[in-house]
C-alpha cells in the first residue's frame, strides 16, 4: 500500500499546492525500478481506473503536446492528432523527455513542465471526483480533482484512447 506523505518538493507539487488545489500525495517503493503505471496503481493500492499516465507527443508541425490517459489504456494517436489539429502525432523518444519537460519516464507530470504545452485529458477523468497523476518524480503520485487540474494547466477533455478489444 502506498505511504501518504506531507512533504515533497517537486515542481508539480509546489504548483498544485500554491494554487490551493486539494492534493493527496502517495509514495511507493521503486527500489526495484519503475515498471509502469499499472504497478504504481498496485503499489499505492489505488483503483487503476483512477490512475492516469502522462504522455508527451510531437506533431507533424514539430509542436509538442501532452496527453493524460488511464494507465491501463493505449493512446489513440489519430484521436490525439485530431484533437490538437495536427496531420499526425507521435510519441517523443524517452531521451527527449528530460530536456523537453524536466521530467523522466515514470515521473512525468502534466504540471510543472519546463514549458506549458497544449494538453488533453481523457474524458473518463471527468467522471471522477479525484484522479491520480505523477507527482513529478518516480515513486510519487498525487491525487487531485480533474477539473481543477485542467483549469490550472489549460487542458481540455476528450476521448484519447483506443477501444479495448477482447
Amino acid at each position: 500500500m502506498g505511504k501518504k506523505t506531507k512533504e515533497e518538493r517537486t515542481n508539480a507539487v509546489r504548483l498544485i499546492t500554491a494554487k490551493g488545489i486539494p492534493c493527496e500525495l502517495h509514495r511507493y517503493d521503486v527500489s526495484d525500478g519503475f515498471h509502469g503505471g499499472a504497478e504504481a496503481a498496485q503499489k499505492t493500492g489505488m483503483n487503476p481506473d483512477m490512475v492516469f499516465k502522462t504522455l508527451v507527443l510531437q506533431g507533424h508541425s514539430r509542436e509538442h503536446y501532452v496527453c493524460v490517459i488511464p494507465v491501463l489504456c493505449e493512446l489513440d494517436l489519430k484521436k490525439a492528432a485530431r484533437y490538437f489539429g495536427e496531420k499526425s502525432v507521435e510519441m517523443i523518444h524517452e531521451k527527449e523527455l528530460l530536456p523537453l519537460t524536466g521530467y523522466v519516464k515514470g515521473g512525468c507530470s502534466p504540471v510543472g513542465m519546463k514549458k506549458l504545452f497544449a494538453t488533453a485529458i481523457h474524458s473518463s477523468a471527468r467522471e471522477l471526483d479525484r484522479f491520480c497523476i505523477s507527482g513529478g518524480k518516480v515513486g510519487l503520485q498525487m491525487v487531485v480533482p480533474p477539473e481543477e487540474l485542467a483549469a490550472l494547466i489549460g487542458a481540455g477533455f476528450t476521448d484519447l484512447i483506443r477501444e479495448r478489444t477482447v
